[in-house]
């Protein structure tokens, strides 16, 4: 049996160091690294069970080509140099009639190596394709709104949590998604710190809480704006803190704090008018708040002031400026990589771009030239996109030459042309940053790749050289691209440059005691100039919300989606124990509202508003409260009529960042007949 140090490289905030046990070639074994502080040892239940990912029935071992209608899941096998020679041919006619643009390529999010994802995308914009705005689906409203409050830099230590004298897991299921993060709140809560969750939710660590306050959705910001109202209502605030290093407080308590008293903000947000005065006294006594933000509170009309407000509580308090306070949101920009080695080796600086929520738009509407060419890696777009109905039918386009590389048959995957069978994690070799704490590791492949699998890495090298592209990159090694990466690095990750880490286990990055600001001020930016040059509202603030065509007045249940613990997407629903585990493909109910449909426990029933249907199992539980409507996971689908929840939710924009509006959506629950 040998015993081979690894990465997790799911999209998760953890990013664990793993110890992969191997019998003859085979992964029988997957469980934490003891030796990294963080992954402490265990492995969440999800990736417990990635030696059945690896060796799963249902992973794709050939190349195929499509030999029946796009989406009916029809193909015959082929070989590789048939499919790469093919996909050359493509893209080559592809470019010479219709110019680079009428490709577009990606990698996104559902392998987290710096190679694996980061050189497809460097492949893609070394031949001058349009260029995904990636992240839009997730995160870019989250970062946005923390740019130009925090600035691009990282958060505060997550391990330094244990330091802290009050946390507060702000939208965030820490159990469900960041469950070594949780491990450390344990540790800190075992010395009498309390952990307060505010959450629509009562979800597994709202449950382990010492406090839940349940909110109603898209409030976040009504709630951050009342709590520091009576902040300063009641001289809470650490008047020092604020004048050495928060620029716009002034302004936020003359024009905006007035208009969130507690007794107004309780109406808006649903918690208790006592619960309002309690939370502000527990950040007003606090020196060292911790929280822990989620990005789920982003992902609606108003979340990047959302966000911001949230952000700014610890501003008030003092706490950014001590270990253990302060708020954290993601530590990515706290690794000052040479990224763009990787990712953009040349081509021209700009292109056309396709904003990631809107492929479906771009796929069916965009001209000039219209798209012709699609590679997806690490992605499954027909079941994560907003508007999947608008994905589907761009993917359903017989002049779209579209290729997937996915371990599996995916829904986008059953739309391709060629399908590219893709190695898990384990089967590959790269270089990792988290993005939810400061550790960096470098990783060997477990075993050898199943059947005729391949990484995006080699797929791309392979690509570059029959498109006749030069860059050194598409020639180089994982462990030169890793010296390549870490050339020209900046601060601390600069002693790394020219030193071989591939034997060195995990890395952390040290983090000052204070929150380090890198908005233009050097300071917390609760007003920002770059906000104000945007047109966008300078100072976070809250509005009740009026829903696009009026959706809040024709429908009467607000979505609530969140990850599932056995399935937060689709890239686990290859291991049947967990899609056994996480049962059938549901929504949840409060016991209310499913009496007044007349609705029982483990019926089928249609989730509609006027964007479609979808087919899911209904859940009754007194987790969510009324006018809600909780789907959990993103799942693949399991019949014809089943779909993706995401068919019901706009291609709308949140307020910064273009990002996804899923929480904004109101729809109708019925029985399914």
């Amino acid at each position: 049996m040998e015993v081979i140090r690894v990465v997790c490289a799911h999209d998760c905030p953890d990013m664990c160091s793993l110890l992969a046990h191997v019998d003859q070639g085979r992964v029988v074994k997957v469980e934490g690294d003891p030796a990294q502080a963080y992954t402490d040892g265990f492995a969440c239940a999800k990736v417990a069970r990635d030696a059945d990912l690896v060796n799963s029935a249902e992973r794709l071992t050939r190349p195929l080509k499509r030999s029946g209608p796009k989406g009916s899941g029809q193909f015959q096998s082929i070989s590789w140099d048939e499919a790469l020679n093919s996909i050359a041919a493509n893209w080559k006619r592809i470019i010479a009639e219709f110019g680079p643009t009428a490709l577009l390529g990606y990698a996104y999010s559902a392998h987290q190596g710096q190679f694996n994802r980061g050189l497809i995308n460097g492949l893609f914009h070394a031949l001058g394709a349009s260029r995904l705005l990636a992240g839009t689906v997730c995160d870019s409203c989250c970062e946005t709104a923390w740019d130009v409050t925090i600035g691009p830099v990282g958060g505060p230590d997550p391990e330094s949590v244990v330091d802290a004298d009050l946390i507060v897991a702000w939208g965030a299921d820490l159990v469900a998604t960041n469950v070594h993060f949780w491990a450390k709140v344990e540790q800190a809560r075992k010395r009498g710190v309390e952990l307060i969750v505010i959450d629509p939710r009562r979800h597994r660590a709202a449950k382990s809480a010492d406090w839940h306050i349940p909110i109603r959705i898209g409030t976040d910001g009504a709630l951050a704006l009342g709590v520091m109202h009576i902040m300063v209502r009641d001289n809470l605030c650490d008047a020092a803190y604020i004048r050495d290093h928060v620029l716009g407080f002034e302004q936020l308590k003359q024009t905006v704090l007035p208009k969130f008293p507690p007794e107004r903000v309780a109406e808006l947000t649903g918690a208790a008018l006592a619960d309002v005065e309690r939370l502000a006294a527990k950040f007003g006594e606090s020196k060292r708040s911790f929280i822990r933000l989620g990005e789920g509170m982003t992902r609606s009309l108003q979340g990047g002031q959302a966000l911001r407000a949230v952000a700014s509580i610890p501003g008030l308090n003092g706490s950014y400026g001590r270990r253990g306070g302060g708020a954290f949101l993601l530590a990515a920009n706290g690794f000052a990589l040479n990224y763009d080695a990787i990712r953009k080796p040349s081509g021209p600086a700009a292109t056309r771009l396709v904003n990631h929520l809107r492929l479906g738009e771009a796929l069916l509407n965009l001209g000039d030239p219209p798209i012709k060419g699609l590679f997806i890696a690490a992605n499954n777009p027909a079941i994560t996109c907003p508007e999947t109905a608008k994905v589907r039918r761009g993917l359903a386009r017989d002049d779209l030459f579209t290729v997937v590389h996915d371990p599996f048959m995916s829904a986008t995957a059953r739309y391709a042309d060629i399908v590219l069978p893709a190695a898990v994690y384990l089967e590959t070799e790269d270089f990792y940053r988290s993005y939810g704490c400061y550790y960096m590791q470098y990783a060997p492949r477990a075993v050898a790749p199943l059947g005729e699998a391949r990484s995006n890495y080699s797929v791309a090298q392979a690509l570059a050289a029959r498109m006749g592209l030069q860059d050194a990159q598409f020639r180089m090694t994982p462990a030169e691209l890793t010296t390549l990466l870490f050339t020209g690095a900046g601060g601390e990750l600069a002693q790394y440059a020219g030193v071989d880490i591939r034997e060195q286990g995990p890395i952390k990055l040290a983090q000052p005691d204070a929150q380090v600001f890198g908005t233009p001020s050097g300071k917390l930016e609760i007003y920002s100039e770059t906000l104000a040059r945007q047109g966008i509202n300078p100072l976070p603030d809250w509005n009740v919300e009026l829903p696009e065509d009026g959706d809040g007045q024709r429908w009467p249940l607000r979505l609530l989606t969140a990850p599932g613990y056995f399935q937060s997407h689709t890239a686990f629903a290859g291991v049947p124990y967990l899609r056994r585990r996480e049962g059938d493909p549901c929504c949840v109910l409060n016991p209310l509202e499913a009496s007044v449909r007349g609705l029982v426990d483990g019926q089928a029933v249609r989730l509609s508003n006027q964007r479609g249907r979808v087919r899911l199992m209904l859940r009754i539980s007194d987790e969510i409260q009324s006018g809600v409507v909780l789907v959990p996971g993103q799942r693949p689908d399991i019949d014809d009529t089943s779909g993706s929840i995401n068919l019901l939710c706009s291609d709308r924009y949140t307020d910064m960042g273009e990002g996804a509006t899923y929480q904004s959506t109101w729809l109708q629950v019925q029985a399914w007949n």
